[in-house]
C-alpha cells in the first residue's frame, strides 16, 4: 500500500489542469482544513475532493470488496467514509461550500471524462451552490 498515492493521482492532475485553464487559481491539499482537501478556491470559499472510489466506498462498478482479508478491508474502508462525513460536516460549518469529484467520473467504463468534469466544477464555483457530486453516468 506504500506505493498507493494520496496525492498528485492521475484524475487530480488532469481536474487541476482544466481549471487551471479557466483561470482558476487554487491552492492544493490544505493542511489546515479538515480532511485536507485536494482544491481549494479561497475566493470562491470552496473546496474540491477529488476521491477514488475503492478507497472511499463509492457506490459504482469501480468499488468492489477484496476477497482476501475482509475485516481489515472492511475497517480500514469504512473509517476511510467515517471521516469523509466528518470532514464534510466540518468544512459545511466552517462556511466551505463542497465538491467531491469521484474517479468514475474521470475513468472507467461509466465516465463523463475530465474535460466535463472540469465544466461541471466550473459552473459549479461560479453559481455559489453549497455542493456538487460529481460521478460517472452510471
Amino acid at each position: 500500500m506504500a506505493a498507493i498515492r494520496g496525492r498528485d493521482t492521475s484524475p487530480e492532475l488532469r481536474i487541476r489542469k482544466g481549471l487551471h485553464a479557466l483561470g482558476f487559481r487554487y491552492r492544493t491539499h490544505a493542511k489546515d482544513l479538515p480532511g485536507k482537501p485536494d482544491l481549494v478556491f479561497p475566493k470562491y470559499r470552496a473546496v474540491v475532493f477529488i476521491n477514488g472510489c475503492f478507497w472511499h466506498q463509492h457506490d459504482c462498478h469501480m468499488f468492489k470488496w477484496p476477497l482476501t482479508r475482509p475485516d481489515f478491508w472492511q475497517a480500514k474502508i469504512g473509517r476511510n467514509a467515517d471521516n469523509d462525513v466528518r470532514n464534510t460536516l466540518e468544512l459545511a460549518k466552517a462556511g466551505w461550500r463542497i465538491a467531491t469529484v469521484w474517479e468514475c467520473a474521470v475513468k472507467g467504463r461509466t465516465r463523463i471524462g475530465a474535460e466535463s468534469s472540469v465544466q461541471l466544477l466550473a459552473e459549479w464555483l461560479r453559481s455559489g451552490e453549497d455542493s456538487i457530486n460529481i460521478r460517472g453516468s452510471g
